[in-house]
C-alpha cells in the first residue's frame, strides 16, 4: 500500500510568474533562476537600455516637431508627387516602439530588484533588433534630408529643459532604490566600488545640468517685450483652404494682426495667390486640364484659373485633420473656394484695416510678363488703396524702383546680413524661419530698432519662447491658437529657479542616501542560499536533452510488514506529475533515487 502526499506547498506568485513569464517565457516556478545572468543575457541588457534612449530621443524629437508636421508633409510631397498625413503614422509608430522598449525595461529593471535571472525571449530580441534599426534609419534620413530641423531639439530645450532636469532627478532617485540593492548584495567589493563611482557620476552630472540650461524665459516679468504680431499664414489654413479668400476672412475673425500670402502672375498678367509651382496639390487641376497638370500654375491665363476649384482637397486630405470642427456651411463653403487674385485680397485687408506680407514667387524665364512682374503687382497694390505702410515687401529684386513707386512700403530682407548694411538698404525687418536665429541675434536686432518676423510658429511653446526672446511678429497657421495665449506659457525669475534647482537636488541626494542605508540595513547581511534552486538551476542547465521539465516532489510513506515507520524520498519523475501520482513505485523505480530522508 502507498500512502502519497506533498512535500511542499507552493504558494501562487503570480506577479513573479507574469513578470518572467512576459519577458523570457519563463511561466513556470522550476524555469526561474536566482542564477547570476549571463554576460550575453547582460548584452542584451545594454542593448535594450540603448534602444531605449535612442527611441526616448527620437519620439521627443518628433514630439517636438508638430509644429512642423505640415512642412514635412510638404517636403515628401514635393519629392513623391503625392500629398498625405505622413507625420501622424510615423507619430504613432514612435510611440509605440516607445511604449515597448520601455516595457521591457522596466520588466528587466524588475527582474534585477528580485534577483531573477534575465532571460529575454527571442521574439522580445527579434523586436527590441527591428526597433533600434528602424530608429537609426529615421534618424539618419532626418540627418539627410531635413537636417535643419536638429535645430527645434535646441530650441525646445528653451522651454523643457527646467523640467526635464527636475523629471530626471526624479528618475534617478528612484533608480537608487536598485542600485542600493545591487550595492548591498554584492559580495567583492570592487563591484561595490565601480556602481558606486558609475552612479554617483551620472547623479552629479544630472545635478549640475542647470549650470549649462539657458532659457529665454528665466527673467524678471517687467522685462518681458510686447506680445509679438501674428500674421495669418497664407490665411488660416487650419480653418479653411489655404490662400484662398474664405482662409483670409477666417484669419481676420480670430483677430489675426495681418495676414502673410504668395503671390503668383497668370500668363495674362494677372496677380494671383497660390504657393507650389503646380496646381495639383491645392486645385482640381488634373481634372479640368489633365494634360497641363505638370505646367507651372503661372503659365496658365486667369480665365483657366478661375475654373479650378481650390477647396475640395482641403476637405478631403484635411491636411490639419481639423475639417471635422467646421460647421455644415463652412465646410461647404470651404468645398467650394476658388483660386484668389491679389487684388480681392487687398480690398479685404483694406477693409480691415490689416497689414498683408507679400511674397513673390519666381516666374519661368519663358513667362511673357517676367520683367514686369513687380511693376505689375505694384500697380495693383497702389489700384487697391491699401496704405502703404500696412505692406510689408520681401523681394529683393528692383528694391530700389519699390522705394521709388512706393517709399513707404515696410522693406524685409529673407536673409540675415550685418546690420549695417541692412540699414544701409533701408530694410528694417527680417523675415526667418524660427530656427534661423537665436536669442542673442534678436536682442542685438532689436536694440538696433531692426524687428523680426519670423514663420512658420503654430505651437504655444514656441511663440511663448520666442516672445521671452523679444521677436516682434510671427506667421502661423494656427492664429486662432496662439491668439488664445494670454501670456507665456511659463515666466520665472533666476532666483526662483535656482531655488528650484537646488532644492530639488539637496531633496533627492537625502534620499538617496536614506536609500543605500536602508537597503544596506535589509540586505547587507542576508546571504540567501535556496537548497531547492540550487537543485533545480542544476538540473535545468544539465546536457542530457530528456531533462525538459522539472516536477513536483513527492513524499511516499512506505508502509512495511512490522514496521511502524514511513521512508520520505524526495522524487524527479519523466513522465509529469500535476499535485499527487496515483501510481505505484516499484523497486525498480526506487533504485534510481539518491535522496533519502527518514523521519
Amino acid at each position: 500500500m502507498v500512502r502519497h502526499q506533498p512535500l511542499q506547498y507552493y504558494e501562487p506568485q503570480l506577479c513573479l510568474s507574469c513578470l518572467t513569464g512576459i519577458y523570457g517565457c519563463r511561466w513556470k516556478r522550476y524555469q526561474r533562476s536566482h542564477d547570476d545572468t549571463t554576460k550575453w543575457e547582460c548584452l542584451w541588457f545594454l542593448i535594450l537600455s540603448l534602444t531605449f534612449f535612442l527611441t526616448l530621443s527620437w519620439f521627443y524629437f518628433w514630439w517636438e516637431v508638430h509644429n512642423d508636421y505640415d512642412e514635412f508633409n510638404w517636403f515628401v510631397y514635393n519629392r513623391t508627387g503625392y500629398w498625405s498625413d505622413w507625420s501622424i503614422p510615423v507619430l504613432v509608430t514612435t510611440a509605440a516602439g516607445f511604449t515597448y522598449i520601455a516595457f521591457l525595461l522596466v520588466l528587466a529593471l524588475c527582474h534585477i530588484t528580485v534577483g531573477q535571472q534575465m532571460n529575454l525571449h527571442w521574439l522580445h530580441k527579434i523586436g527590441v533588433t527591428a526597433t533600434l534599426v528602424a530608429t537609426v534609419v529615421a534618424i539618419i534620413s532626418i540627418d539627410q534630408l531635413w537636417k535643419e530641423e536638429w535645430n527645434i531639439l535646441f530650441i525646445s530645450f528653451q522651454a523643457t529643459a527646467p523640467f526635464l532636469h527636475v523629471g530626471g532627478v526624479v528618475a534617478i532617485t528612484l533608480l537608487a532604490w536598485l542600485v542600493a540593492g545591487q550595492f548591498a548584495r554584492a559580495e567583492r567589493a570592487s563591484f561595490q566600488v565601480v556602481l558606486c563611482i558609475a552612479y554617483l557620476s551620472v547623479v552629479l552630472a544630472l545635478y549640475l545640468v542647470p549650470l549649462t540650461i539657458s532659457s529665454p524665459c528665466i527673467m524678471l516679468k517687467k522685462d518681458l517685450g510686447s506680445r509679438p504680431a501674428i500674421f495669418g499664414h497664407r490665411g488660416a489654413p487650419m480653418m479653411a483652404p489655404e490662400n484662398t479668400l474664405m482662409s483670409f476672412q477666417k484669419a481676420i475673425e480670430n483677430k489675426a494682426d495681418g495676414v502673410q500670402t504668395d503671390v503668383s502672375l497668370s500668363h495674362d498678367g494677372v496677380p494671383f495667390l497660390m504657393h507650389d509651382n503646380l496646381l495639383r496639390r491645392t486645385t482640381n487641376v488634373d481634372e479640368k486640364f489633365s494634360e497641363r497638370a505638370s505646367v507651372h500654375s503661372s503659365m496658365f491665363n486667369w480665365t483657366d484659373l478661375e475654373q479650378l476649384n481650390a477647396g475640395e482637397w482641403f476637405t478631403t486630405n484635411d491636411p490639419f485633420w481639423t475639417v471635422h470642427s467646421l460647421s455644415a456651411s463652412d465646410s461647404a463653403k470651404a468645398a467650394n473656394q476658388s483660386v484668389c487674385r491679389l487684388d480681392d485680397l487687398l480690398s479685404l485687408a483694406k477693409a480691415s484695416n490689416i497689414s498683408v506680407i507679400l511674397n513673390l514667387q519666381d516666374l519661368p524665364v519663358e513667362h511673357p510678363y517676367n520683367n514686369n512682374f513687380i511693376n505689375i503687382t505694384l500697380e495693383t497694390i497702389m489700384n487697391s488703396g491699401i496704405l502703404q505702410h500696412m505692406v510689408v515687401w520681401l523681394h529683393d529684386k528692383d528694391r530700389q524702383l519699390v522705394r521709388q513707386i512706393s517709399p513707404d512700403f515696410q522693406q524685409a530682407s529673407e536673409s540675415k546680413r550685418e546690420v549695417s548694411a541692412l540699414i544701409a538698404d533701408g530694410i528694417f525687418s527680417l523675415y526667418l524661419r524660427y530656427s534661423q536665429i537665436n536669442v542673442k541675434e534678436v536682442r542685438e536686432y532689436t536694440s538696433r530698432n531692426l524687428s523680426t518676423i519670423l514663420y512658420t510658429v503654430n505651437e504655444p511653446w514656441l511663440y511663448s519662447v520666442l516672445w521671452c526672446a523679444g521677436v516682434k511678429s510671427v506667421t502661423s497657421d494656427a492664429s486662432h491658437i496662439l491668439k488664445q495665449v494670454p501670456s507665456p506659457i511659463w515666466l520665472m525669475p533666476p532666483d526662483e529657479y535656482n531655488l528650484m534647482w537646488i532644492t530639488s537636488d539637496v531633496i533627492s541626494f537625502t534620499l538617496i542616501v536614506g536609500i543605500f542605508i536602508l537597503q544596506k540595513y535589509r540586505l547587507g547581511s542576508i546571504r540567501t542560499y535556496n537548497p531547492e534552486q540550487i537543485m533545480l538551476s542544476a538540473a535545468v542547465q544539465r546536457s542530457s536533452k530528456d531533462v525538459n521539465i522539472m516536477k513536483e516532489k513527492l513524499i511516499f510513506a512506505e508502509i512495511s510488514d512490522g514496521l511502524g515507520n514511513a521512508e520520505e524520498l524526495s522524487l524527479y519523475s519523466e513522465n509529469g506529475y500535476d499535485g499527487c501520482s496515483n501510481e505505484a513505485i516499484t523497486p525498480l523505480d526506487l533504485q534510481d533515487v539518491r535522496i533519502r530522508m527518514r523521519d
